[in-house]
């Protein structure tokens, strides 16, 4: 199976904003946040579609996203997943006393995840808490 190595980077959106006062355990949030933004030349690379789920894995972590195209750019190599639980999956947990990850240049391979589903905010915190992801 093919895979592709990125560099991931995380930040607000205004959807994920949106999502997250409406509820973190909707299925808005995970709309808005259970995303990757790939460019279109990365999509190619993958030999994926838009909209396709894919394993995003860090030396982190893991965790399975719905692969859309960037909105902004082109930036071949680099990708996008909003804060939140998913991202959270696969950076530095060490904040160096900030209280904050860093959530930007992280090294990430992504790999087509066939049929395997984007959990919602709840599962995926339940399922890593559980030592089952």
């Amino acid at each position: 199976m093919t895979k592709i190595a990125v560099n991931l980077i995380s930040g607000r959106t205004i959807q994920q904003g949106v999502a997250m006062e409406g509820g973190k355990e909707k299925e808005a949030y995970r709309k808005a946040c259970g995303i990757i933004e790939m460019d279109r030349e990365d999509f190619k690379k993958l030999g994926a579609w838009k909209s396709t789920n894919v394993r995003v894995t860090s030396s982190y972590g893991t965790v399975v996203v719905k692969a859309i195209e960037a909105t902004q750019g082109p930036h071949p190599g680099l990708a996008f997943i909003p804060m939140g639980p998913w991202a959270n999956s696969l950076v530095n947990p060490n904040t160096y006393s900030t209280g904050m990850p860093t959530f930007k240049g992280v090294p990430v391979e992504i790999e087509i995840a066939m049929n395997e589903p984007v959990l919602s905010s709840i599962d995926l915190v339940q399922k890593k808490c559980r030592g089952e992801i």
